[in-house]
């Protein structure tokens, strides 16, 4: 009886065995992790004002950012703006933004032909859907 002699692995063979093994394990532990660690909270959404309003041409450009600080992502995001001048709504603006994931932020900017620094200026998320 003869026995068939399986030739030895190279170096080359086991290095790259060895980096192949090593990227799968990693690509599975953060799966795992993520999959652990996940939550599926809601989209937790909020908008500020930036400081800064520019006037160019007789138009106020007041600038925003609102940010995801929820888990999951939001679809088709409202977002309103309201100048009160003397208590009263003198104009509206509504922007809109298409998604945004987890932990993300988009900034943007609403246009007045009235100064906002003359009234109350009141931003705030009106909807969202989720995808």
């Amino acid at each position: 009886m003869t026995k068939t002699e399986q030739p030895s692995r190279s170096i080359a063979e086991w290095v790259t065995f060895s980096i192949a093994s090593l990227i799968l394990a990693i690509i599975v532990s953060l799966v795992g992790y993520t999959w652990l660690n996940e939550k599926n909270q809601p989209p937790v959404l909020s908008v500020t004002k930036k400081q800064t309003i520019r006037e160019i041409n007789g138009q106020f450009y007041v600038p925003f950012e609102v940010v995801n600080n929820g888990g999951d992502t939001a679809e088709s995001v409202q977002i309103m703006g309201e100048l009160l001048i003397n208590g009263k709504v003198t104009e509206t603006g509504e922007q809109q933004i298409d998604f945004l994931s987890s932990r993300e932020s988009e900034e943007g900017a609403f246009i007045f032909s009235q100064n906002p620094r003359q009234g109350q200026l009141n931003l705030r998320v009106s909807s969202y859907k989720l995808p």
